[in-house]
């Protein structure tokens, strides 16, 4: 390997420990070199197991996703914008569950601000933590273990507590998306998100444009599963037509 090809791919793998997903684009800008030649660097790298290809880009490979502190200083600007764009499809639903996770905090974040007189079902101290700044929210937090890397309930608990609700809109993320559907990497979260999904009417899923082909462990839906998906870019190839082929509309920041 040359001396700038090797200088090249360090310089690679340094960026996406500051930002675990970044596209071709913005990693040609960058370097200041073609997206054809960091196409071939990712392929490099890929092959010797140090990061993950995602469509359009690439995620730095590791053994579990970070914890949810960790994950709330990733893409801010674009889980705020995604949240704007998708506050709007709840309408005046008086019913939700929202999950785990850093870009449900978002949501919970922007309804928080805009709604008035709902009932929200959480397993997250977080998201409970920010829709309570509402007096006209109310908030049922749900039982079971906590998870202190996901910062929210689970288990067995957390599942009986659920069957007993009935809302309009599950809100909810996940760690990767493949054409097979969204999945995480806790197993535990996955068998949260599946229930509050079956027990809505309708499913809204949150996941930025580094989740685009990353692969975990718990795929917890399928695409026919998810009414819509709020992104902050498009997804391309399979993903996209998986997506659509389900039936899921896409919502673009």
């Amino acid at each position: 390997m040359s001396r700038n090809k090797t200088s090249r791919q360090q310089r690679i793998l340094a960026e996406l420990e500051q930002t675990p997903s970044l596209r071709v684009n913005e990693l040609a800008e960058l370097m200041d070199v073609s997206p054809e030649t960091i196409r071939r660097d990712l392929d490099a790298l890929s092959h010797d197991g140090l990061i993950d290809r995602t469509y359009g880009g690439a995620l730095r490979r590791r053994p579990l996703e970070p914890n949810v502190s960790e994950r709330h200083t990733f893409r801010v600007a674009e889980r705020e914008s995604m949240a704007r764009r998708a506050r709007p499809l709840l309408g005046e639903s008086r019913h939700l569950m929202i999950g785990s996770g850093a870009t449900t905090m978002h949501m919970a974040r922007r309804i928080a601000v805009e709604m008035k007189n709902v009932t929200v079902i959480a397993h997250s101290f977080g998201v409970a933590t920010v829709l309570s700044l509402n007096p006209t929210i109310t908030v049922l937090m749900a039982p079971g273990i906590y998870h202190p890397g996901e910062g929210g309930m689970h288990g067995s608990a957390t599942i009986r507590f659920l069957q007993d609700f009935r809302v309009d809109w599950a809100i909810l993320g996940a760690s990767g998306l493949t054409p097979d559907g969204p999945a995480d990497a806790l197993i535990e979260s996955a068998d949260v998100y599946a229930m509050m999904m079956r027990q809505a009417t309708h499913t809204l899923l949150l996941a930025d444009s580094g989740k685009f082909g990353g692969s975990f462990p718990a795929r917890w839906a399928k695409w026919t599963d998810i009414d819509a998906l709020a992104t902050d870019a498009e997804p391309e190839g399979e993903l996209r037509e998986a997506i659509l082929a389900g039936g899921t509309r896409i919502h673009c920041a």
